[in-house]
């Protein structure tokens, strides 16, 4: 896939192998670490329902742990989103009838009379 282009946006614009690449490795990243917030909260719960003194501590260190990876699913998302700003940037430029222009008229809502 190294080198090829994907126009699979509607719109005829071009995407680089490499950046969809670098999306598919983010998405991978992100649900890796979404399936490890489903195996910390499922701990969490039991360790709360079990009222167990040792274990409703241990639950400190886990809530951490979720908040960590939920700040990292975050940036992750906002490198992506950066990523793909900075790719339709460039995949636009030259062609007038480019992606922004679309963008901004496919916003308008027509509201009925």
């Amino acid at each position: 896939m190294e080198g090829d282009t994907f126009s699979g946006l509607g719109n005829g614009t071009q995407l680089d192998g490499k950046v969809l690449q670098t999306f598919q490795k983010s998405f991978v990243q992100v649900q890796n670490i979404l399936d490890q917030n489903r195996l910390l909260i499922n701990e969490i719960n039991q360790n709360h329902e079990s009222k167990i003194p040792d274990n409703l501590s241990r639950n400190v260190g886990l809530i951490r742990e979720l908040n960590n990876n939920i700040r990292r699913v975050v940036d992750l998302y906002a490198d992506l989103s950066s990523s793909f700003t900075k790719s339709m940037d460039g995949s636009s430029e030259g062609d007038s009838s480019g992606l922004k222009s679309d963008a901004k008229a496919g916003n308008k809502r027509n509201r009925p009379g």
